[in-house]
């Protein structure tokens, strides 16, 4: 749009910015902030909790709110002569508790003679105000049961909240996460880190589940949880295959590179989903592997044995200490050689990389860390009644995430000079997109 297609603005007169500024100031000033808090003192009020100032402003202006839309719906002030005989007319009130952010609030509702008045600000039926809903997701969400939730309001706001109000309160994320399930993807993904966590769900008995969880990094450089689905039975190969192509058809085209763990034949399902996927075996997954098939007194000499393995500069280096390794461990754990050499294929591409591309893919660390703050959401509940119920409370935990946005931008920092270094491995294949 060009400067001569923007219509030309009469400077504001005095009066006209006088009234502007009168509007903007606050509703409570300082000075009328001031002269309650110096009345509660002398009445002795404390400022939350029952009987307390916040509670009585509550309720007044509530109150008066009410009032205001009566007088809106029957077209006259109360006491108003123009009310006689004109058929509808104010009925007295009823007391009705609210719970707000301040704590529960009694308040007088009006009523007319018709029973019509449909109130706005406090709805018919409405027993929590706006605030309160946003506050048990964020306690759901840090992992806090719907009994520890419900303990909470009656602790602190002396409110009862009951279990069956909250999942109703909790509830109301089911449609939004849908969405998110089945949102569009990017076309091209740099980058995607696959896992599993195991939970809890109660379905005739308590089994543990497997939640596969997929996470991208997109062309920007930013981070994109692409999923969340429950499975059966323990991880499996088959169900990647279905999950991966899933993802496919939500529109990614393309996938640099697969970071997973080493489970037999997933590298067969990405595959058959993105033929050109470099798949990387997670690097932490095989030295954890590693320690549970060695002795406790072992582990720091294996650790610094197996270093110049997976710090190598190339593969024939890094088969060459592993040629020392074998050496040294083989008669003693040959367990542990057999487990290097069958992952050794998915091991290894990425030692032909720049040493950016190293640091954030020889590790599924990206992934791990979500995996950690999921772990806690769920460590509490012990086990869940449903799927639905598991996936709600994941998501939840997943929701939550980052409310700053500082993590987002130190996810960009460490992100950005791997992407400069995929965009000239990968060259052609990086392809910025409008689908965020």
């Amino acid at each position: 749009m060009t400067d001569s297609m923007i219509p030309a603005v009469e400077p504001a007169t005095e009066t006209e910015t006088a009234g502007v500024e009168s509007a903007m100031e606050p509703v409570v000033n300082e000075e009328l902030a001031r002269r309650l808090v110096e009345q509660a003192r002398t009445e002795g009020l404390s400022l939350i909790g029952p009987g307390g100032l916040l509670g009585d402003l509550t309720k007044k202006v509530l109150e008066t709110s009410l009032e205001v839309e009566m007088t809106d719906h029957l077209g006259y002030d109360r006491y108003a002569a123009v009310g006689r005989n004109r058929g509808n007319s104010r009925n007295g009130t009823r007391a009705k508790t609210v719970i707000t952010e301040v704590g529960p609030v009694e308040i007088d509702v009006p009523r007319d003679r018709d029973a019509t008045f449909e109130p706005v600000i406090v709805r018919k039926g409405q027993r929590r105000l706006d605030g309160i809903e946003p506050l048990v997701l964020s306690l759901s969400a840090k992992g806090l049961t719907h009994g520890e939730i419900s303990a909470h309001f009656a602790e602190v706001y002396q409110a009862s909240v009951s279990k069956d109000t909250i999942t109703r309160i909790t509830d109301t994320v089911l449609a939004e996460m849908a969405d998110w399930q089945n949102r569009p993807l990017d076309r091209v993904y740099p980058v995607l880190f696959i896992d599993v966590i195991f939970v809890k769900i109660r379905d005739g008995q308590v089994t543990n589940r497997p939640i596969y969880v997929v996470v991208g990094v997109t062309v920007e450089g930013t981070r994109d949880i692409v999923g969340l689905w429950v499975g059966q039975g323990g991880e499996g190969a088959k169900y990647w295959a279905g999950v991966l192509t899933e993802v496919r058809n939500r529109g990614v085209e393309d996938v640099c590179i697969v970071v997973c763990d080493g489970l037999k034949g997933l590298p067969d399902a990405i595959a058959s989903v993105w033929p050109q996927a470099l798949v990387q075996t997670c690097v932490l997954h095989l030295i954890r592997h590693t320690f549970r098939l060695a002795a406790r007194q072992d582990w720091d000499r294996i650790a610094k044995a197996l270093r110049p393995v997976y710090t190598a500069p190339t593969e024939q280096a890094a088969r060459h200490a592993f040629d020392e390794f074998t050496d040294t461990w083989a008669t003693r754990y040959p367990a542990i050689v057999r487990l290097w050499n069958s992952a050794w294929a998915e091991f290894v591409p990425f030692l032909a990389f720049d040493v950016e591309v190293r640091r954030v893919v020889c590790s599924t660390n990206a992934i791990e860390s979500l995996n950690a703050r999921i772990r806690r959401a769920v460590r509490a509940r012990g086990h869940f009644p449903t799927e639905q119920a598991a996936l709600k409370c994941l998501y939840l935990a997943l929701r939550a995430l980052d409310p700053t946005g500082r993590g987002r931008t130190r996810w960009m920092t460490r992100w950005k000079p791997a992407l400069n270094a995929f965009a000239v491995t990968f060259e052609g294949r990086i392809i910025p997109t409008n689908n965020n």
